[in-house]
């Protein structure tokens, strides 16, 4: 298994670098890099242009910028102020010597900025997994043990309503109903944007109180279709010979349904958790945007619009390592649910 794990490892180097070459190219062609310097006018021109272009680098050909962004600037020298002097503007170490880079908006470092806002979105984001792991699983299960039966119909008109939903349209049905409905009736009802009340504080009350409807509105599609994949894979494996064998030798339905049902129907569905946690650390754009949650997704948006390069390299590299983590973490997984399944 360690050799395994090892050799994993090493395979993920190549695939990184490959993904970072990629990612590269298309963020320094996305938009305008300087648009953030703009004035009023939207648009910097003549000399401050020049001036920026150079102290930037970006009047380096790309490969030499994809250099200076892996390994850093501090062994060229880059005549910047247009002076005829040689310097290094902006020194920085490079990605492989733990930096990021500095944001051209908030002249923050990258990483930083990331440490902020990644506790925000494991918290909302972990959360919204283990509630849509839970009754996932739950409903999957009573639907596959009374198939066809009317909840089991119930259960599968709800999910396809869930499924289709679009997300902005789900996170403002929810807004209207719980947040803004409620408050007009009277009711007790749920905050619909930010952490917590400033006249309060950053308490766990308030923290939940106001995860609770980001955390539906994230929760509701994944649990829909989620649950229909249990449903189904729980329903192929009640149909194997062992099953009947089981069955059989008189052991119980709920130990059958447990031991050998769920055991066996639990690797394709670990291999959707295995992507959904290499996509947490991204965060949920459009449902940190809609409730204005200060996490990554609200984050890349933000900077995006601005066309702040360092920040969404920064973000997606991020993303892409985690990715290529919890896939090698859900290989492992498999040689604990399944004992035929041996690395070597």
């Amino acid at each position: 298994m360690g050799r395994y794990i090892i050799r994993r490892l090493l395979q993920a180097i190549p695939l990184l670098f490959l993904i970072s070459i990629i990612v590269f190219v298309l963020i320094m062609n996305m938009g305008d890099p300087l648009v953030s310097f703009a004035g009023r006018n939207g648009q910097v021109k003549g000399k401050d242009r020049e001036r920026l272009i150079r102290q930037l680098g970006l009047d380096q050909p790309l490969y030499m910028q994809y250099i200076v962004w892996l390994i850093g600037n501090d062994w060229m020298k880059i005549d910047a102020n247009g002076d005829g002097t040689p310097d290094t503007p902006g020194e920085r170490r490079g990605v492989l010597r733990g930096d990021l880079g500095t944001s051209v908006v908030t002249k923050q470092p990258v990483l930083k900025m990331i440490g902020d806002r990644l506790p925000n979105t494991l918290l909302l984001m972990f959360t919204a997994e283990i509630v849509i792991i839970v009754f996932a699983l739950l409903l999957g299960i009573l639907s596959a043990v009374g198939q066809y039966s009317w909840y089991d119909n119930l259960f599968t008109g709800l999910s396809f309503v869930g499924f289709s939903m679009p997300v902005p349209l789900l996170a403002l049905g929810l807004i209207y109903i719980f947040g803004v409905y409620l408050k007009r009736a009277g009711l007790p009802y749920f905050p619909t944007v930010g952490m917590f009340e400033p006249s309060v504080g950053k308490t766990p009350e308030q923290v939940l109180w106001h995860m609770a409807l980001p955390i539906a509105t994230l929760a509701i599609i994944s649990i829909a279709a989620y649950s229909r994949f249990i449903r189904s894979n729980m329903l192929e494996v009640s149909s194997q010979d062992y099953m009947r064998t089981a069955r059989s030798k008189g052991l119980s339905e709920r130990l059958i349904l447990f031991k050998h049902a769920l055991k066996n129907a639990a690797l394709p569905i670990v291999t959707l958790i295995g992507l959904d946690l290499g996509f947490l650390l991204a965060g949920a754009l459009v449902t940190e945007t809609i409730f204005s949650w200060p996490g990554m997704g609200r984050l890349f948006y933000d900077h995006a619009v601005k066309s702040d390069l360092p920040v969404l390299m920064g973000i997606l590299m991020l993303i892409s390592v985690s990715v290529v983590f919890f896939q090698i973490v859900t290989d492992v997984t498999y040689t604990f649910l399944d004992p035929r399944i041996r690395y070597h």
